[in-house]
């Protein structure tokens, strides 16, 4: 006698059934809103909870199940972070119904206690590489993305930006001060900020060789010590070092004055993992969509942006955002001429 096996089959339903289950329950919830602007590993979260990594991953595979979190590779290491809604296709409206619900809780303390725990520990990783290895720094850099390879296109973009006559600029990491001349060409007064004592001294080093005199340099956290706004915040290579790139961005967007810019070069996202042990990079580039919602949730608009494919397989992407003067009629920019 033979037993008829029955067929599984795919009901629409299905997948309203998957959202709604992982909606419903509140870890879950806690997870996506915190998820909300940055993205964490499966470790990093069973501590930012405090459950076991098996729970973690449990809740994590209901969510990815879901279709509300993805899945990033960097390096050995697999980071999550919410998935959009996709409002054309079935659970869509739900899917982002649900979102907009979760952003209006407030995490519990001892939890956003714990995600800026997770952060120092970025941050300080990041701090401990540019300590002990300021003198090899440059080379190191060098085997993925150096200045010569980026230079010329920024410039391009700055240059078509037409900055009026006594604007100013403040570079964010300025490394060993190579683009500062470029920059003190082009604006009246020119700021560079770095967190790294080491690393200030080098750029320090290359203002008095080309007698930069409208560079000032100093030890500062562009983040926490609010230093002076700018018409053009440039950050070349820096983002990728920031704990949580995505509130760094948020921040630093702050520091653009009204019709100003921000310039942003950065890499594309990428796998190479040895990355993080040669150059201290936290993170292994960026997706060019989110950058843009970054630059969006900060109040920014995307402008014209170059991409620079090199022949190690990495690519650049150099990006504008500006920064609506909304006390215009217009609203438009006005650093233009």
């Amino acid at each position: 006698m033979s037993l008829r096996v029955p067929q599984v089959r795919y009901e629409p339903c299905d997948e309203l059934a998957a959202l709604c289950k992982a909606g419903g329950d509140p870890l879950r919830l806690n997870v996506l809103r915190a998820l909300a602007n940055d993205s964490f590993g499966v470790l990093e979260l069973a501590q930012i909870f405090a459950i076991g990594q098996s729970g973690m991953s449990h809740h994590l595979k209901v969510l990815a199940q879901a279709g509300l979190v993805a899945t990033r590779r960097e390096g050995n290491a697999i980071f999550y972070r919410r998935a959009l809604a996709q409002g054309e296709l079935l659970g869509g409206t739900l899917h982002a119904a649900l979102l907009d619900e979760v952003d209006e809780l407030e995490l519990p303390a001892e939890v956003r206690q714990r995600i800026a725990a997770v952060h120092a520990q970025r941050a300080a990783a990041s701090r401990d590489f540019f300590a002990r290895a300021t003198e090899k720094l440059q080379a190191q850099q060098d085997l993925i993305a150096g200045l010569p390879q980026y230079r010329d296109s920024v410039l391009a973009l700055l240059d078509a930006l037409g900055f009026e006559p006594g604007a100013t600029a403040l570079e964010v990491g300025p490394g060993d001060g190579g683009f500062l001349p470029e920059l003190a060409r082009r604006f009246s007064r020119v700021t560079a900020l770095d967190n790294s004592p080491a690393m200030l001294e080098l750029a320090r080093a290359r203002c008095d060789e080309e007698h930069l005199g409208n560079v000032e340099l100093k030890l500062a956290d562009a983040l926490n010590d609010e230093p002076a706004s700018a018409d053009c915040v440039v950050l070349n290579m820096v983002l990728h070092h920031f704990a949580d790139p995505a509130e760094a961005l948020g921040r630093l967007a702050r520091l653009v004055k009204d019709g100003g810019s921000l310039l942003v070069t950065e890499l594309c996202s990428h796998d190479q993992g040895w990355a993080r042990e040669t150059c201290g990079d936290l993170w292994l580039g960026f997706d060019q969509d989110d950058l843009a919602q970054w630059a969006e949730n900060a109040g920014l608009v995307t402008g014209e942006s170059l991409y620079i494919g090199l022949k190690n397989g990495f690519q650049i992407q150099v990006r504008h955002f500006a920064k609506p003067d909304y006390t215009r009629p217009t609203g438009l920019i006005t650093h233009h001429r």
